[in-house]
């Protein structure tokens, strides 16, 4: 069955429950007001800005309102709806209202440029685009160059005269279902790849694919009546939306928190009592320098209900879990592997029992299948380097408009990830880097991955990405990229010193200062650090052979 199914079910089983809390603390703080005190005072809830929430019957209105909606323009089965949204208590409602309707939704990344939008708009042969106030100027940039887009939507105050305004939903639509047949063979979404090496790819999915992603979810974290999960991740990406299934499958309520600091994800946690979170490294990371730079007191929060924090989207270095541990001895911990073109995380994970395999990504996720090949598409043996290839209800179709790509990745229903892992005896998978990001310097394999999470144990470095230069003699040499911890200094020398328990051909050839970019979903931008760096002339940090 579609996952509208569980909405339907929630809406009439616990319709007056809260099922969505939307903070922006940026907008909290300057009212000087705790979101606990805000929650009792006596306004208008829709025209505030910093908290807003929704039961499962305003919700499942709101999604049958934006289908009739859409079905008045003539958008139905088969037709595209982009979705331009930062998170918001729209955003779900909307794309499940694009479900209804029997369309598939197609969320676009919030940092794509115009010319980004339009590219994905065409190739998606999107029907619609339902915006927010922030993209108003890119949206207009190209308003001429889509002339098929002839539905735009606009989400917010001061509707631009180029779109129609989504607050007509409530007086002008039914709230009652919009009667559209929905199976599980039928396409429900196109998302985007993450464009690592140019213009994203357009990854179609199913509704089974959907619905393989709730009972993942729900089955590696355990979500039940009455747990809490903080969503701060843009809903856009598979990654949060397919974490937030958990809370669909099970009717609980979830937090969508707009901003990443430190103190914001703690007194959130602490006053919307929430149980389930799921951080990147980074946002990790900045909890735990605030905690040790005496910014956070753990004792000025609730954080009693809190049992599970789990990470995704990269890889994990153990001494960060060893370091989160140290300070949350109770929480149960798990890493989650996955690709938008495997419905998001979960065909690979860690399992909340299996902490002492901190490191490895785990093994095969629930209903999921995995191995490791070589170059011929054979399985390799314990300990040996190859390609994970993982095989579930989750898989793509294709790539939309692109059966070359889809022909590349795609083997007798097996989906070749582009990620160089290794299984150890005990059957847990390790990454080892991505396929395209492997280093070869002297006719040696280079994994930055490995070289990233040695360099990571440093009590100085805050973040690192390793990339290879060009070397007229070695073809390639790894360079680190370090990114220093706030209030700490660190030079060539000391790195130099620290890396001599490295192997020596695993040794960086080159270390430059700087801030690490990572995209919103945690990834780091390597693309950007080549270009900025392959062909500049930089002083080596030469380690002796």
């Amino acid at each position: 069955m579609p996952i509208t199914e569980y909405l339907a079910r929630n809406a009439r089983e616990h319709g007056s429950d809260v099922c969505l809390v939307e903070l922006n603390p940026e907008e909290q703080e300057k009212n000087a007001l705790t979101w606990k005190e805000f929650s009792l005072v006596e306004v208008d809830r829709a025209a505030t800005s910093h908290r807003r929430e929704m039961t499962w019957e305003e919700f499942d209105r709101a999604a049958n309102r934006f289908a009739h909606l859409l079905l008045s323009r003539g958008i139905g089965k088969g037709d595209k709806v982009a979705i331009l949204l930062m998170n918001s208590l729209e955003w779900l409602p909307i794309y499940f209202g694009v479900l209804r309707s029997g369309a598939l939704a197609v969320p676009l990344n919030y940092r794509y440029t115009a010319e980004e939008i339009k590219y994905c708009l065409d190739l998606s042969e999107s029907d619609a685009l339902v915006f927010g106030p922030e993209f108003i100027g890119r949206v207009e940039a190209i308003c001429e160059d889509i002339p098929d887009v002839v539905t735009r939507i606009y989400v917010g105050d001061g509707c631009p005269s180029f779109a129609d305004s989504y607050k007509r939903i409530d007086s002008c639509f039914s709230s009652d279902p919009p009667g559209i047949e929905l199976t599980d063979d039928d396409d429900a979404a196109i998302y985007f790849s993450s464009g690592t090496t140019g213009f994203p790819k357009a990854i179609l999915h199913k509704h089974r694919s959907l619905m393989c992603s709730c009972a993942v979810e729900q089955n590696h974290h355990g979500q039940k009546y009455g747990d809490n999960f903080l969503c701060i991740p843009p809903l856009y990406h598979t990654g949060a939306k397919m974490h937030w299934f958990g809370s669909l499958i099970s009717a609980s309520k979830a937090v969508l928190l707009r901003g990443v600091k430190p103190r914001w994800i703690m007194r959130a946690v602490s006053e919307e009592k929430i149980s389930i979170v799921w951080l990147l490294v980074p946002w990790a990371q900045d909890i735990l320098d605030s905690i040790e730079s005496g910014e956070i007191r753990l004792e000025d929060y609730d954080l009693s209900r809190w049992r599970l924090m789990h990470i995704g989207a990269q890889p994990v270095p153990p001494s960060l879990i060893r370091r989160w541990k140290s300070y949350f001895p109770n929480h149960q911990y798990d890493t989650n592997y996955g690709l938008s073109e495997s419905i998001g995380p979960g065909c690979v994970h860690l399992g909340v029992e299996n902490e002492h395999k901190v490191g490895a990504i785990g093994k095969a996720g629930y209903g999921w299948e995995t191995k490791i090949i070589n170059e011929k598409g054979e399985t390799v043996r314990p300990g040996e380097v190859g390609e994970l290839a993982v095989k579930g209800d989750g898989v793509m179709t294709c790539y939309y408009r692109d059966p070359k790509a889809t022909a590349e990745v795609l083997h007798d229903g097996w989906l070749y990830t582009g990620d160089m892992a290794m299984e150890d005896e005990d059957g847990f998978i390790f990454l080892v880097d991505r396929k395209k990001d492997v280093i070869i310097t002297g006719g040696e394999n280079l994994y930055p991955v490995q070289i990233e999470d040695f360099l990571r144990a440093h009590d100085a470095i805050k973040d690192v990405a390793v990339i290879g230069l060009p070397d007229p003699r070695l073809g390639e040499i790894a360079a680190a990229i370090v990114e220093v911890k706030p209030d700490h200094s660190l030079s060539e020398a000391e790195i130099t010193k620290f890396c001599e328990k490295l192997p020596r051909y695993k040794r960086p050839r080159k270390f430059i200062f700087d801030k690490v970019p990572r995209n919103p979903t945690g990834k780091i931008e390597k693309p950007a650090l080549r270009k900025k760096y392959c062909g500049q002339s930089l002083v080596k940090a030469q380690i002796e052979k």
